[in-house]
């Protein structure tokens, strides 16, 4: 199954449903159900903005399902879907739509760059 590496708090974000959208930089023809992995480091400044002090690192922690790509044309367009994606404007362009984001019990797992194949031995 691919699975996709975000930093903390981000995963822990689409997991609660409060993220709902996933800015990158690059674009993707992937669609479909894929693993939510957390990145070895956090990103400490978002785990204090959002009020996170100690999430889990380096594991696999839920899956979610890719529906669509949007591409934002400039940064106005970008800021209007802040809610959804929680980002600031330097993160990139593309938006990854997602939906029914589920936990699963963690699977401690080195990540990766771009949706990668995760095969549990």
């Amino acid at each position: 199954m691919k699975a996709l590496s975000l930093k903390q708090p981000w995963a822990e974000l689409i997991l609660q449903g409060k993220k709902k959208i996933e800015i990158r930089k690059w674009n993707t023809k992937f669609r479909g159900k894929f693993l939510i992995h957390s990145s070895k480091i956090p990103d400490k400044e978002s785990m204090e903005k959002f009020g996170f002090h100690n999430l889990p690192n380096g594991f696999i922690v839920g899956q979610a399902e890719l529906t669509e790509v949007k591409t934002y044309p400039n940064n106005e367009e970008l800021l209007k879907d802040k809610n959804l994606h929680l980002a600031g404007t330097g993160w990139g362009n593309k938006g990854f739509i997602l939906k029914n984001p589920k936990r699963i019990k963690k699977i401690k797992q080195k990540g990766n760059l771009g949706f990668w194949e995760f095969n549990q031995k």
